[in-house]
């Protein structure tokens, strides 16, 4: 058996990162700091060090609600008092749809065994 370094091959092209990113639909494109946060007027958002120099889109999707994406991916929502970023819903959870909408019958398989009663003649061989 051989070791992952003896079977790798570096790739001959070279990594570029991501190209700049823009959110045309979102009302700010903000840049991430190297200690993980986005600065908002005075408010400093916390979301991860993960992020460090990209860029994000912010919209305001209600009265002082403000959601945070990264690319196609919805990262949260923060309120613009608080300034805490809540996460959103997970993109890949599994979706759940309701068995029956109705009432269902419910059907029961049960199997037992069933004793003679007393009295009766048992015969056994």
């Amino acid at each position: 058996m051989k070791y992952p370094a003896e079977l790798y091959l570096p790739s001959p092209r070279p990594y570029r990162g991501l190209s700049e990113l823009h959110y045309p639909f979102h009302d700010r494109t903000l840049t991430v700091t190297q200690c993980g946060r986005i600065c908002f007027g005075r408010r400093k958002i916390n979301l991860s060090t993960v992020f460090a120099g990209q860029n994000v889109g912010v919209k305001e999707v209600s009265d002082r609600i403000w959601l945070v994406s990264f690319m196609d991916y919805d990262l949260g929502f923060f309120d613009h008092q608080t300034g805490r970023l809540a996460s959103a819903e997970n993109p890949f959870a599994a979706k759940v749809l309701p068995m029956c909408p109705a009432p269902c019958a419910r059907i029961v398989v049960a199997s037992f065994e069933v004793e003679p009663l007393r009295g009766e003649n048992s015969t056994t061989t």
